[in-house]
């Protein structure tokens, strides 16, 4: 039978145990939060560079795109990618390729930054529930569910970042556009590195810089191909009476009237029967080569930043 002093003993260790513990859990208490903002400035940080970064190395093409959108088909003055780059310098000399780079950086930094960011929680929440669903604790995210990720952050970026009465029409066209984006960036990285096809893994079980680009331009490729037209549209609906735009093709050509839109179906149809179907995507190939830098650079240096950021982090603490 245990004597008085050491159930007294035993009684303090447990105290001291105890309090012990509350002790460490009141420290994790207090770091959490200060963890948690840390990753949260972290991913938006990486987010706004990587978004300012990648407009900024394809701001002349992104400014011909525009121009080749809407210019006048009975006024050629942009045809084709290297002309109308060439047609630019000639009559606005080289600020004249980056001009509107700045609003542009202003708009495209706080929706990337928000974008990504939606995009890594979003996923987090709907692998939660998906194994939880799945009853699957090793499940991971299918191409699908990286889809509906990207959506997400596609709608709360576009929400976040711009005038409520302009979000509905951009979100016509960037739902599928961003979903698209990280559903075959994501799927392809994850393809590539469960297959080790090509021997494009390196040692660490992980992709080099020059194949992770090469998954961002595919990204960006599918993405914009699929819904350049909905962009097309938007954009002359933005456009319609400007002097220069496709809004003068009515009657002889020659008429200044504006072309009037009706919605986005009224656009589409007036689009096609006054210039055909091609006139859905004016402007392709320079998007394209466009696409192809800027996506993959977004991609990438989203990804080196924060790896850059969390190392700091850890030396900080």
């Amino acid at each position: 039978m245990a004597s008085t002093e050491d159930v007294k003993s035993e009684s303090a260790v447990t105290t001291i145990v105890n309090l012990a513990e509350e002790a460490k859990l009141a420290r994790e208490g207090v770091k959490a939060p200060s963890h948690a903002l840390r990753s949260v400035t972290k991913s938006l940080v990486a987010g706004g560079v990587a978004g300012g970064v990648s407009r900024t190395a394809v701001a002349p093409l992104e400014r011909l795109k525009i121009l080749l959108q809407v210019q006048n088909p009975h006024s050629i003055k942009y045809n084709g990618t290297i002309q109308g780059l060439k047609y630019i310098w000639k009559s606005e000399g080289f600020r004249g390729l980056f001009k509107g780079n700045g609003t542009n950086c202003a708009r495209i930094i706080p929706n990337s930054a928000v974008k990504f960011f939606s995009y890594e929680e979003a996923s987090k929440g709907i692998l939660w529930l998906y194994r939880r669903q799945t009853r699957n604790e090793e499940a991971e995210l299918t191409p699908v569910l990286r889809l509906g990720a990207g959506a997400c952050a596609g709608i709360i970026a576009m929400s976040a970042t711009y005038p409520m009465d302009m979000v509905r029409g951009r979100l016509t066209v960037q739902i599928p556009y961003v979903g698209l984006n990280f559903a075959v960036y994501e799927s392809l990285k994850d393809w590539l590195i469960k297959s080790k096809a090509l021997g494009l893994v390196d040692d660490n079980n992980e992709l080099g810089v020059a194949t992770r680009l090469a998954c961002g331009a595919a990204a960006g490729t599918v993405g914009q191909t699929v819904a350049y037209p909905l962009d097309v549209i938007r954009r002359r609906m933005q456009m319609a009476g400007w002097k220069d735009a496709a809004s003068v093709v009515t009657g002889d050509g020659k008429a200044k009237a504006a072309l009037e839109y009706n919605g986005m179906v009224d656009a589409f149809r007036k689009t096609v029967r006054h210039e055909g179907f091609g006139a859905l995507y004016k402007g392709l190939v320079p998007n394209s080569v466009k696409v192809v830098p800027s996506i993959a650079i977004a991609f990438v240096t989203y990804e080196m930043v924060k790896d850059i950021l969390g190392v700091e982090m850890r030396i900080s603490d």
